[in-house]
């Protein structure tokens, strides 16, 4: 122990604040009625849905996509040939019994001095060999962090996403198209074989009471679910309410410069049309000049605000979306969910469940 460089191990950031943020709200006692809801998503930001559901007591499950090729997934896909790890390590951790346990902080540390992989990554792909598949891997990982749900990859087939940018330049990869330099347009996936959905995934989705989209990266961790074959028709045939959490800003490319609008018509553009009940979107008030996250001459780091109006907010509700404008922000990262504004904002739905007559739900700060 004694030449143990503790420095040489790291966690997602972002994740372990939002987790932290969550360990002191207290579980809802006796639900007026047991609800199972499926997130759907992939990254950082799925995981504050999932933990802030659980914190309501709400049976949450997850379908994550499976395009990541960045990272620790990159490698691990690209010299070992497995299937993507990352977003699956991550719903699993959040999804852990106990946040402090000392196997899920080992679950998700990074080694610094190994390319930067995560335990969780590595054991889902040992496990993935060992265990037979990749299902496999993921249900011996849960029981090890006595996750109390469950996470479905949206398909096991390899795939690459495709991006087509506004500007009309098309993009290879879903690491080269979470940072373009102009946002995204379209995206599609391209499989090595005919692309198939996970078919237990398809089954939680049409079993749910609730259906959650995000947080997260729009084009590249929500949407690639909506394109495998039967997602969508999954989502549609559960007739579960469907909440839409729009991003708080984008300090990355493939949102550059979108309003909340853009964001609702780039999942209706993508199959979505006629299922968005819900749509969370911050109330951004510019008290201030936007803060920079570092001192970048290019701007590349600026924090741009995800901006709507009152116009746009009557064009979703014209189009049966029910909206809801809240403070949603962290107050000391501005790029994330504060897990207890999350939690206030899902219980205004999971109170109600069914979209009534459309109208502008606003909450006093």
């Amino acid at each position: 122990m004694s030449g143990l460089m503790p420095d040489a191990f790291g966690h997602d950031p972002s994740a372990t604040s939002a987790f932290a943020a969550l360990s002191d709200m207290p579980v809802s006692e006796k639900p007026k009625k047991k609800l199972k809801a499926v997130v759907v998503g992939g990254g950082t930001g799925a995981p504050v849905s999932i933990r802030t559901l659980l914190s309501m007591g709400v049976a949450t499950d997850a379908v994550v996509a499976m395009a990541d090729d960045g990272g620790s997934t990159g490698i691990l896909r690209d010299q070992a040939g497995a299937t993507a790890p990352g977003d699956i390590r991550k719903c699993i951790t959040a999804m852990a019994g106990c946040a402090d346990d000392p196997l899920t902080q080992a679950f998700k540390m990074r080694f610094g001095f190994a390319e930067n992989h995560t335990l969780g990554n590595l054991m889902l792909s040992a496990l993935e060999v060992t265990s037979g598949g990749f299902p496999e891997a993921i249900e011996i990982c849960e029981k090890l962090l006595n996750a109390r749900g469950h996470v479905y990859p949206s398909t096991l087939d390899r795939v690459t996403l495709i991006a087509q940018t506004s500007d009309g330049r098309m993009l290879v990869g879903q690491a080269v198209a979470n940072h373009s330099r102009t946002s995204l347009k379209k995206v599609a996936l391209h499989a090595d074989e005919t692309l198939m959905a996970y078919e237990p995934a398809l089954e939680v989705l049409k079993a749910a009471d609730l259906i959650v989209l995000g947080p997260g990266s729009l084009f590249t961790s929500i949407i690639p679910n909506l394109l495998v074959p039967g997602v969508v028709e999954a989502i549609s045939a559960s007739n579960a309410p469907v909440i839409f959490v729009c991003s708080l800003a984008d300090m990355q490319g493939e949102t550059r410069g979108m309003r909340a609008i853009d964001h609702y018509h780039a999942l209706l553009n993508h199959r979505m049309e006629g299922l968005v009940d819900y749509m969370l979107v911050h109330d951004f008030v510019p008290e201030q000049e936007p803060a920079e996250e570092s001192d970048s001459e290019s701007g590349e780091n600026l924090i741009r605000p995800v901006e709507v109006s009152d116009e746009d907010i009557a064009a979703i509700e014209a189009n049966g979306t029910h909206v809801i404008l809240a403070d949603l922000a962290d107050d000391l990262h501005p790029t994330w969910h504060d897990p207890a504004k999350l939690r206030h904002a899902f219980s205004v739905v999971t109170s109600t469940i069914k979209p009534s007559t459309p109208t502008i739900t606003r909450w006093l700060r």
